[in-house]
């Protein structure tokens, strides 16, 4: 039997992550009819909050806020449906092997002091990193909601390369071989130049391990360091905070704004196939076998799932097809939720304080997270992991029982596929055992104190968010997947191979975490070729 055809609408977008969403409001207010399908039973992609035991609520994946493009957040009005940012009182707060710990942030000044305990030279040293570090960041910011120019555009691609690299001649020598610096150095290398204490160096390498699978010796991951920086919260730039209800409460917010403006979000709608008709994406197969029509189908899942499951590989351009084989993917992170009868007691630090509000990073030098990548890719996983920690119920009371707290674990160095064919499904406890234990060994009490757990594995992550192997970033920040690189070169701005399908998600620049930006820029080249095709075909 014929399977069963609907439409047609202007825009299709697989998946209603935050980057779908953010697509779908540019294209709707720009007139469009658009339908967003969801493969789960609640929208938001992996910015979600969801009640893992009786009364605790946290959220699911995505766990902190920084990224998310202020014009995104006023375009939409997100602060009239909730969205509320409560800042962190100090950014990170890592205890140290010999007893002591290191508190990041809380200003410049603040911080300068608690580097003088590790090092005089790297305290005075602190202000003219940061600044060196802002300009880049301010660079980035610029590129952020634009497409990347994209190769084999003829003139169009030397235009707008000219028109982006003006920002980057415009900055000193100095700034500009920072910036170098940056795209190619390891994180260690880079740091090295800055800073002399190991606690020091640590504090700032975290960003560069934080879903990257890599060491902070491997070359270019002083990009992901500078990733994390460029964002900002309720106006200051470089800060991350805790959004009120969880990431969750983004794209609610996000999808009551479309539902006001009569976009159609189906949940539990899961897309098997992109239906192509010659050379043109016409619409897509839902797993009930329906078809749906569109003018425009934007994928907001990675470039790996798109073009290896939804696609057929006949519609495909062969050496196409190999890239995306050998585009990277897997971030090495392993996330868990608990929930806690108490908050955990640090021994370096006992009682309650502002650092149960901050990030509490277990990753005291470069050599720590070193180890910890060098383990995952022999045994799996380390048995010192890096973990960061969070307790939003410190501030978000919300989120669980009077006297009792949710926290999010973050974890780096998980292996994507375990060696020796073994099998996540079989190890999945033991990795988190050895999360809490470590833990444990810092603030002592904490195993007796979760009362319930939630873990996601790299297997778990892709199964159950479709992060092609747990990759939260769908797919690793290295210089030969950035920009117009990302994922393919020549396939940089959004548009793959097959006309009339785009790509919306982080597997396009900028790239990971909760920015938004991947939506809108897609939607910008949704509404340009519409705009061509139309006067064209004199349609729109």
């Amino acid at each position: 039997m014929a399977a069963r055809r609907s439409g047609a609408y202007d825009a299709i977008i697989i998946g209603g992550g935050h980057n779908g969403l953010v697509c779908a409001f540019y294209l709707v207010r720009a007139g469009y009819k658009v339908r967003v399908l969801e493969r789960r039973a609640i929208v938001g992609g992996a910015a979600v909050t969801e009640e893992f035991a009786p009364g605790f609520r946290n959220s699911t994946a995505s766990y902190t806020v920084s990224l998310l493009h202020p014009r995104i957040i006023a375009d939409m009005k997100l602060a009239d449906r909730g969205y509320r940012v409560i800042e962190r009182p100090i950014s990170n707060f890592l205890p140290q092997p010999d007893g002591g710990y290191l508190k990041l942030g809380g200003g410049i000044e603040r911080t300068a002091q608690e580097f003088a305990k590790f090092s005089l030279r790297d305290a005075r040293r602190l202000p003219a990193y940061y600044a060196a570090l802002e300009a880049v960041a301010d660079v980035l910011r610029d590129l952020v909601l634009k497409a990347p120019p994209n190769v084999g555009d003829g003139a169009k691609t030397l235009v707008d390369a000219v028109r982006q690299s003006r920002r980057i001649a415009a900055l000193s020598i100095e700034q500009q071989r920072d910036i170098l610096d940056l795209l190619m150095k390891s994180a260690r290398t880079f740091l090295d130049g800055w800073f002399e204490s190991d606690a020091v160096k640590a504090a700032f390498g975290f960003d560069a391990v934080v879903g990257n699978y890599a060491s902070p010796d491997t070359p270019g991951s002083a990009y992901v360091l500078l990733h994390h920086v460029f964002g900002e919260v309720n106006g200051r730039k470089g800060e991350w905070g805790h959004v009120v209800g969880g990431m969750g409460t983004i794209t609610r917010a996000m999808a009551a704004v479309l539902a006001d403006m009569g976009v159609e979000i189906s949940l539990e709608m899961p897309v098997t196939a992109v239906l192509v008709d010659g050379t043109r994406a016409v619409g897509v197969r839902l797993e009930s076998g329906e078809e749906l029509l569109g003018d425009a189908i934007i994928a907001n899942v990675g470039p790996k799932l798109l073009y290896r499951q939804l696609c057929d590989p006949v519609d495909l351009p062969a050496d196409f097809l190999r890239r995306i084989d050998s585009f990277k993917t897997g971030s090495g992170t392993f996330r868990m939720n608990v929930a806690l009868s108490a908050l955990p007691d640090f021994s370096c630090l006992p009682g309650e304080g502002e650092h149960h509000r901050s990030g509490i990073v277990i990753a005291p030098t470069l050599n720590y997270m070193d180890r910890a990548f060098l383990d995952a890719k022999r045994d799996g996983w380390s048995k010192q992991p890096i973990v960061e920690m969070l307790i939003p119920s410190t501030i978000d009371d919300g989120l669980a029982p009077p006297g009792a707290h949710v926290a999010s674990l973050f974890c780096q160095q998980f292996a994507p596929v375990l060696p020796d064919g073994r099998s996540w499904d079989d190890e999945r406890e033991a990795a988190a055992d050895t999360i809490v234990e470590t833990v444990e060994r810092h603030a002592p009490g904490f195993a007796r104190s979760v009362i319930a757990r939630q873990i996601h594995s790299p297997l778990d992550l892709e199964r159950k968010f479709g992060l092609t192997g747990g990759d939260i970033m769908h797919g690793n920040m290295t210089l030969d997947q950035l920009w117009s690189a990302r994922p393919v070169l020549g396939h940089g701005a959004y548009r793959g191979p097959i006309k009339g399908l785009y790509m919306c998600g982080a597997g396009t620049h900028p790239g990971g975490g909760v920015t938004g930006a991947p939506g809108h820029n897609a939607a910008r080249a949704v509404l340009a070729d519409g705009s061509l095709i139309g006067r064209w075909l004199g349609r729109r």
